[in-house]
């Protein structure tokens, strides 16, 4: 019988250690999910209402491949507001979600053998996405004794005549950095300066804990920032897979709905929506949401400072780097779930950059956060008593 080909640039693709273990405490009904970026809040009353009016009037069929042309308004207000540019709703593209979004980008824009650079720690949907139109992803170091946030000198470093992109997110997945403006200034100078496009992930925006974020498009004087925003952390619609691309060219926004047509067909209308509510209605719930990611961080600080542990202050998203004191973080992370039922994503998943680490949700519940990381600091104590040593100060 005929095989898939050899030769298929999927077959580079490698697992996400994220989902892994995902898929293994799935199996543990007793588990504490501390490992994917699942926000727990609750959709309120207009969204959903507005999603059973849309489905009440038969709303639910195809849309243009770009999306509805209300959301496409309303997403570039939003864009705009954050970044503090104004952006065309033409430039808009609604995509099935933030990351189907990202890989249609590379998929436009790399050709097999292209140069995709991407922070380490890193997100490793990245490199699958880049893996998948047969595009080589490559990394500059974030440096944990820098705060996670990178260093130009590196990121140019790292550059190399095959390089086309350079991927930038903050605040950050995993780390949590939240990069001050001269450093994504910067880094768009230096995009400029060696003709890059430059992808600033932007899903965590609105989630940060005192640091202003800054998009890399305040900066952009000539069409090479693409930003990508998402619904699923901000409004915790996850399931719901809706995201918004702004491209700078209209020919990027051909393409991608060029590819868009011929992969998902178009975004989910139900799910479009439901982003239209979120995005035009009231934001209290959005506020509120961030000031309880925000008393998670500080809870789970003082648990972890209080146990001896070492970690990384996170200063946006909803993520938490502890270090375990191993560097088979797989190891421990499958030990973790065996023995004390709570799951985190291994470092060894984001990269050398994370080495002994491990990342923690802080998404999850409180008391589920805090019993999670009670278990975690119990692990570590036993692999240390057992032979294991104390982990070094990042």
């Amino acid at each position: 019988m005929p095989i898939a080909s050899h030769a298929s640039p999927a077959r580079a693709i490698p697992r996400s250690g994220i989902r892994t273990l995902m898929e293994l405490a799935l199996e543990d009904p007793g588990a504490l999910h501390l490992e994917i970026g699942e926000p727990d809040a609750v959709l309120p009353e207009h969204v959903v209402d507005a999603v059973a009016r849309a489905a009440a009037r038969g709303a639910t069929g195809y849309s243009s491949s770009l999306g509805l042309a209300e959301l496409r308004e309303a997403g570039a207000a939003r864009v705009a507001k954050r970044s503090g540019v104004h952006v065309d709703p033409g430039a808009v593209a609604v995509t099935h979600g933030a990351m189907s979004g990202l890989a249609m980008a590379m998929s436009g824009l790399l050709g097999p053998g292209d140069e995709i650079l991407l922070p380490d720690p890193t997100f490793p949907n990245w490199a699958m996405a880049a893996h998948a139109c047969g595009a080589v992803p490559t990394t500059y170091l974030a440096r944990a004794a820098n705060g996670f946030v990178p260093l130009v000198e590196d990121v140019e470093a790292a550059i190399t005549p095959r390089t086309r992109a350079i991927v930038v997110c903050s605040p950050n997945n995993p780390t949590g950095a939240v990069y001050p403006a001269a450093t994504v200034e910067a880094l768009v100078e230096l995009a400029r300066r060696h003709d890059l496009w430059l992808l600033s992930d932007e899903c965590y925006e609105a989630i940060t804990f005192g640091a202003p974020h800054v998009s890399p498009a305040a900066y952009d004087t000539d069409g090479r920032v693409l930003v990508f925003h998402s619904m699923s952390k901000t409004y915790a619609m996850t399931g719901w897979r809706v995201g918004l691309t702004v491209l700078p060219h209209p020919e990027l926004v051909e393409l991608v709905g060029q590819i868009a047509e011929a992969t998902v067909s178009c975004p989910s209308t139900v799910g479009q929506h439901a982003a239209l509510a979120a995005l035009t209605g009231s934001q209290e719930w959005v506020h509120e949401a961030v000031e309880s990611y925000w008393d998670r961080r500080d809870a789970a600080i003082e648990l972890l400072s209080s146990r001896g542990l070492r970690f990384s202050e996170p200063e946006g998203a909803f993520y938490l780097m502890v270090d375990v004191g191993t560097a088979d973080t797989e190891g421990f992370a499958r030990r973790l779930l065996e023995r004390r039922h709570v799951a985190v994503a291994p470092g060894s998943t984001f990269g050398g950059g994370a080495d002994r680490m491990v990342r923690v949700s802080l998404a999850a519940a409180r008391p589920v956060l805090l019993d999670g990381l009670s278990r975690l600091a119990d692990e570590v104590r036993s692999v240390a008593g057992s032979g294991g040593r104390a982990a070094a100060a990042r």
